[in-house]
């Protein structure tokens, strides 16, 4: 080789070893869609809130943008809910006011469906703020989860133990509790607080029989112990993150992270009844009827029996659905070190009435279900997150901390996953790590608060545009693959990564709304699976073929669309 042609082919090699680590770098996926079992997922929209970002989004199975709201100027505080008329009612996170040490809100902001502000509603103050979550009733009232200031003095003649403040209380002369308030929409700005439960209201201690509330704990399973759960107390004690209604009971269930428990309260009671001891449908007033998860709280166990390990969004199955009347809760598995789906079957009778036999907790002493991921550690999220009952009895989980949404059959089959792309700043690029939340160590910057999916026949969606649009996530030009919504062309891509094991995806162009199939055949062209059979708009468009159930092999792919006929070859390599 002559020393020209050596000096060219020099150059030649350093430029394909500073090109290609830039092209692998672009095929590596780090957000978007993951797994889609078109087979086997609930069809339908998931609405999702970027908790350090101000947009609201509505993506479908395939990771499509459905559609966005925007127009909001504050991050979320922290669920959104799609309304049945597709209205967006959204809690925001404004700031100021009262520091609880997570999950702030103090607004409520609901969008029309062309993101248009109809109604707000500002609940903060130095003295309370709402937080977390929120829940429309069925009579068009706001329920709101709450917190106020208590002082030091208020505290000692509540009954508490000094001793077992955290040293935040002390350094800031005051405790935090929760309270929950109902509120009448005053449209477009405002409204009127027609019912309110507080749990300052309902306690039980027995540190000092010469203050109030002096009792014996485990005499009162309805009343809440000052101690709470035995550790030191917090300044945001109680911390509440979800609530939900059960309307043939008429009654309110509250996720309670700073006990780890979960109660259930009477809703039918007057505001001056649910202060008190009696009265209401259930002639208790504002005491809990139920509680579950940490028997330690009401001195009826020990960390034995200890269920919930500060878990997030407590909610009733609906009546409709695979295991309706049960409790589903993500729980957290904060000092367990992994996270699980937890179902229980609560001890209620027909009207509503809760039983227990004397002297022992609440039921059940096991659950009617649960998941974790294989292995458990490999699904840890310590904050945030929740978990939805699907009518096909699926359950959609959302990792909260990591951004990941997940869904899985009854059966514990993973059958989708989605991670959040957009951060603080907005979408990332296809590609790009994630990065993590220099404020909270070992939580990301795309992390959700939670996630929930709509039926296609739900009412807020009929009627509407749902379209698919692009994918959320951004890609580089000519590296990864530019997506628009009117490809040139028929097409149908080499799936990637090929050869794969056992999921792989299948890119496809539809230059005109077309009636399309894409079909997987074994070599032997044997049909083995259908992931498309369906119209389809003009757009881009990528299948995943989960081969976690076929031997390694040579299969073949054939898109067929509006007379455009193509096929390729994929290996399976197990």
């Amino acid at each position: 080789m002559s020393k020209k042609n050596l000096i060219g082919f020099i150059f030649i090699l350093i430029f394909l070893l500073l090109i290609i680590p830039v092209v692998l770098l672009s095929q590596t996926q780090t957000v978007g869609l993951f797994i889609n079992d078109t087979a086997l997922t609930y069809k339908g929209y998931t609405l999702m809130a970027p908790k350090l970002y101000t947009a609201t989004y509505l993506i479908n199975n395939e990771g499509r943008l459905i559609h966005k709201w925007s127009n909001s100027q504050y991050p979320p505080g922290q669920s959104v809910y799609l309304l049945p008329n597709g209205n967006l009612l959204r809690s925001c996170m404004i700031p100021g006011y009262i520091n609880a040490g997570g999950g702030e809100g103090g607004r409520i902001e609901e969008y029309t469906w062309g993101d248009t502000l109809v109604w707000q509603f500002e609940y903060a103050t130095q003295n309370y703020q709402s937080h977390h979550d929120i829940r429309r009733l069925p009579n068009g009232n706001i329920l709101l989860l709450a917190v106020e200031k208590k002082t030091l003095s208020q505290l000692s003649a509540a009954g508490f133990d000094p001793s077992k403040y955290q040293p935040e209380i002390s350094t800031r002369g005051y405790m935090l509790p929760d309270y929950v308030i109902e509120v009448q929409p005053a449209y477009p700005s405002g409204g009127n607080i027609v019912w309110e439960w507080h749990v300052w209201d309902h306690l039980v201690q027995d540190y000092d029989s010469t203050k109030s509330n002096y009792g014996v704990v485990a005499n009162h399973a309805e009343l809440i112990d000052a101690d709470g759960d035995g550790r030191q107390l917090p300044c945001f004690w109680n911390h509440m993150n979800s609530i939900a209604y059960n309307a043939k009971f008429d009654q309110i269930i509250l996720s309670v992270r700073g006990n780890s428990e979960v109660w259930v309260i009477d809703h039918s009671t007057t505001t001056t009844q649910a202060a008190g001891h009696t009265g209401g449908r259930y002639g208790k007033g504002g005491d809990l009827l139920y509680r579950w998860g940490n028997p330690v709280c009401y001195k009826m166990g020990n960390a034995s029996n200890q269920k919930l390990f500060e878990q997030h969004d407590a909610e009733w199955i609906d009546s409709t659905y695979p295991g309706t009347g049960n409790i589903t809760a993500f729980n957290n598995g904060v000092n367990r070190n992994y996270s699980t789906i937890d179902e229980f079957t609560p001890p209620v009778d027909s009207l509503g009435f809760y039983f227990r036999a004397a002297g022992t907790a609440f039921g059940p002493a096991s659950l009617a279900w649960t998941y974790s991921a294989t292995p458990p550690a490999s699904m840890y999220s310590w904050a945030i997150s929740g978990a939805q009952r699907l009518p096909n009895g699926n359950t959609l989980i959302c990792d909260g901390i990591h951004g990941n949404f997940l869904e899985v059959t009854y059966s514990k089959q993973l059958i989708w996953k989605y991670i959040n792309p957009v951060i603080n700043t907005g979408p990332l690029y296809q590609g790009d790590s994630i990065p993590q939340d220099p404020t909270h160590p070992g939580e990301y910057m795309n992390m959700v608060f939670r996630v929930q999916r709509y039926s296609p026949t739900y009412p807020g969606l009929v009627g509407r545009d749902l379209t698919p649009g692009n994918f959320i996530e951004l890609y580089h030009s000519g590296i990864g693959g530019e997506f628009n919504n009117s490809p040139a062309s028929y097409s149908l891509s080499q799936n990637y990564p090929n050869p794969f094991n056992p999921t792989t995806k299948i890119h496809y162009d539809i230059p005109k709304s077309s009636f399309v199939k894409l079909e997987v055949f074994d070599v032997l062209g044997r049909e083995v699976e259908t992931l498309v059979n369906e119209k389809k708009p003009s757009g881009s468009y990528q299948a995943i073929f989960n081969a976690s159930h076929y031997p390694s092999g040579v299969y073949l792919y054939k898109l067929t669309a509006d007379g455009f006929i193509n096929v390729k070859r994929m290996i399976l390599v197990k």
